[in-house]
């Protein structure tokens, strides 16, 4: 386990950027200045996959042997052999809290997402803003207000509510089915 060099926390950055805006500086600080230093989270690389944990539970676990250590906080993503990075559904809950831009989908749009499928503009119900700039990063919620997973904006807001029902809203990037999907090589090295 070892900290990020400054290109792995550029490229980690600019990817959580693009779902959570300026709140990103909120991931790794405390959120008010009271806050004593125990509440800092940190991020953490082992092999190619990237970790989110608090910086006392990353203190502890240096003293954990590297062969025997698996796995430790939530798993954000990983690194390609490309060097890009690939925010990986594990991230849903950290990014969820932060997130600039929201869609909300209807009953009928919740399945064919959880199959790996595209939000189309049919199955949206509603945007948390109605200036939501196209190719930036947006978390799906059902209208129960459960985040299911988080995407790419096809085209702008104004544009998407001028889209025929069959056209693509938002890109899938990664869903709550890929617990079940991916249940088999989700956290393997």
């Amino acid at each position: 386990m070892r900290s990020l060099t400054e290109e792995e926390t550029r490229v980690l950055f600019s990817k959580l950027a693009n779902y959570t805006g300026k709140s990103l500086n909120n991931l790794i600080a405390p959120p008010s200045a009271d806050s004593a230093e125990d509440d800092r989270h940190v991020f953490r690389l082992i092999g190619s996959r990237v970790y989110y944990m608090p910086l006392k539970l990353a203190n502890l676990a240096v003293s954990i042997p590297r062969d025997n250590l698996l796995t430790v906080g939530t798993q954000i993503g990983k690194f390609t052999k490309t060097g890009k990075f690939r925010l990986n559904i594990t991230a849903l809950n950290v990014v969820s809290e932060h997130s600039r831009y929201k869609v909300w989908i209807k009953a009928n749009g919740e399945m064919p997402l959880l199959y790996g499928g595209n939000v189309l503009r049919a199955h949206i119900a509603r945007f948390s803003d109605n200036d939501i700039p196209e190719h930036s990063g947006v978390l799906i919620y059902s209208q129960n207000d459960e985040p299911l997973g988080f995407g790419i904006c096809a085209r702008s807001a104004q544009e998407i509510r001028k889209l025929e029902p069959t056209g693509i809203a938002v890109f899938r990037q990664a869903d709550a089915g890929e617990w079940l999907r991916e249940e088999d090589t989700l956290f393997t090295t």
